[in-house]
């Protein structure tokens, strides 16, 4: 009876294991069949939602030398291919499409000359002192304006054409000041005819727009060392008095390790001439002697207006018209330029590669950005750790290498110069 009862109790031990182990398997095949049928909607749906995140992911990977293994390593090549061959049409669509001359006003009509504007349950008349600052400054939107200086007397102190506010630090919280498109501002600086304002949209992206209402004062200035290495973008805009500046010409980066020193295509600095211009798809944004920027085709001849210039693509706006930029959907830092329909300079950097904070934003996002503050003419820099904007003695945007805070060595900059004393 015992040996019966303990080969009894051990067959049914075994039962219980096989058993367990045919639920395990069961389990197995279940979840493994359910990982199988999201990777099918994943890389193959054509559902609108997965099949926009799909290619952003893919653009977004893709774009980076480092990271394409995120998408190769996971995704069919045909997949890949078919996101980038629509992203290639759309840089084809763009050939031929180049700036023509147009009347561009020299400063924004401001349509509310007898505003009033709101302290406490009073209002009251905008003196001739005042209407000239928010003729230069047309985007402020005036109540916050006069609030904030209400509040901070010492910033109107030496008169409304002295005004110097910078809250723009990266640290820095902002005003409580914003602009008519419900934008916080940053910066108001007055003597240099500059306005900063933050862009954020919840956590996809954060960044800065700089309008600089002197175009007069822009010029692309080099490295001191181009062709052997590069410079911060501060040190290049120190060196030639400036108080607003950004990234420039992209540069030959193998493996990430590049100096800024080997210059990608072809620029212009102040007059002087150097690279060899890109091909196929890649634009040109020139700066000619009526301090106007145009958009032509990379290997097109250079105007002989021309005084500064650099090669990137895509452009985003010719004419005052968005272009077809919409299949360049990667989410990454970007550095942008342009100039606004009265002939200010647009300056866009958006931060990225800093999840709850800022992943970066399309190419779409940025023409948008544009397109909202009039812009006439704009285009597309070298984005990624590359994007840089500084102001006034420090960087205002977080570059996506949290190592190098002021940025990457680049082969030149972007300058906006100071005003005399």
């Amino acid at each position: 009876m015992g040996t019966f009862y303990g080969n009894y109790k051990g067959s049914k031990f075994v039962a219980k294991q096989k058993k367990k182990k045919g639920r395990g398997l069961v389990i197995l095949a279940v979840t493994l069949a359910v990982l199988a049928g999201l990777y099918c909607v994943a890389v193959f749906s054509n559902i609108p939602f997965v099949k926009k995140w799909r290619e952003i992911y893919i653009q977004t990977a893709m774009s980076t030398m480092r990271h394409q293994w995120l998408a190769t390593y996971f995704i069919p090549h045909s997949v890949i291919d078919d996101v980038m061959a629509r992203q290639k049409a759309a840089e084809e669509e763009q050939i031929g499409v180049n700036s023509t001359d147009v009347e561009i006003e020299t400063q924004a009509p401001w349509n509310a000359p007898n505003a009033s504007y709101a302290t406490g349950e009073a209002h009251r008349e905008l003196t001739e002192e005042q209407k000239q600052f928010y003729a230069m400054f047309w985007e402020l939107e005036v109540d916050s304006m006069e609030t904030y200086l209400a509040a901070h007397p010492e910033a109107v102190a030496q008169g409304y054409d002295q005004i110097k506010i910078n809250e723009a630090g990266v640290d820095d919280e902002g005003t409580s000041i914003y602009t008519t498109f419900g934008e916080q501002v940053l910066a108001i600086d007055v003597p240099n005819q500059i306005l900063i304002v933050r862009l954020t949209d919840h956590e996809m992206y954060r960044g800065v727009l700089c309008v600089a209402k002197d175009p007069a004062r822009l010029h692309l200035y080099p490295s001191a060392y181009m062709g052997s290495v590069g410079e911060h973008v501060q040190d290049i805009a120190e060196r030639h008095n400036g108080v607003l500046a950004m990234t420039g010409s992209s540069f030959i980066d193998d493996g990430g390790s590049g100096n800024g020193g080997d210059l990608a295509g072809w620029c212009m600095c102040d007059g002087e001439r150097h690279g060899e211009h890109f091909g196929w798809s890649y634009k040109r944004i020139e700066l000619r002697e009526n301090n106007r920027f145009y958009i032509t085709d990379a290997p097109e001849p250079v105007d002989d207006r021309t005084t500064d210039a650099v090669e990137f693509t895509p452009s985003l706006l010719v004419n005052g018209e968005k272009m077809p930029v919409g299949d360049w959907t990667s989410l990454n830092p970007r550095a942008c330029i342009g100039q606004s329909e009265y002939g200010e300079i647009l300056m866009l950097g958006i931060e990225g590669r800093n999840p709850g904070v800022s992943m970066g934003c399309s190419v779409e996002v940025c023409a948008d950005i544009f397109k909202l503050h009039k812009g006439q003419t704009a285009i597309n820099l070298d984005g990624g750790t590359s994007a840089i904007v500084w102001y006034d003695g420090e960087p205002i945007m977080r570059c996506s290498n949290k190592n190098t805070p002021e940025g990457r060595y680049l082969p030149n900059a972007w300058v906006y110069t100071a005003g005399e004393e």
